[in-house]
């Protein structure tokens, strides 16, 4: 469903098919949940299986590896967002961009009726985006 201004929806440029990594899983299981999948991001799931946020390579060895933690035994969920950051099915890449940049993120969750329903990736709306916009967006997610 391209949106009325031409701009895809993410529910076109999504990956889906996505498997959330529960909070009371460990770090390990998502490390191995991301090897599997061949990605670099999966969403965190409570018991209510709604997106509690997302853990990235990146957070496993800056939060988990790096801080000499045990990943077998540290918990996913303690890699939680305060507010879990997603769009919506229905959402233009223009949004997601915007979501992207103020949230200063790469990869988000996509849901549909508060079901996740795939993810969303920085290249995923590069490719959907008109030329100058992937300007602003690399821009946008250029930070340290």
């Amino acid at each position: 469903m391209t949106t009325t201004h031409g701009v895809p929806a993410a529910r076109e440029i999504m990956t889906a098919g996505v498997d959330c990594v529960r909070t009371d899983q460990s770090a390990a299981d998502a490390a191995r949940l991301m090897t599997d999948r061949g990605v670099g991001a999966v969403p965190i799931c409570g018991p209510d299986n709604k997106i509690k946020g997302v853990i990235t390579d990146r957070d496993l060895v800056v939060k988990v590896v790096g801080q000499g933690r045990d990943a077998g035994t540290f918990p996913a969920g303690d890699l939680n967002q305060n507010e879990a950051v997603t769009v919506g099915a229905d959402d233009s890449a223009e949004h997601i961009l915007e979501t992207m940049r103020q949230h200063r993120v790469k990869r988000l969750p996509v849901i549909d009726q508060q079901r996740l329903v795939g993810m969303v990736a920085v290249a995923d709306v590069a490719r959907a985006l008109p030329q100058p916009r992937v300007g602003e967006l690399v821009e946008a997610l250029s930070y340290e």
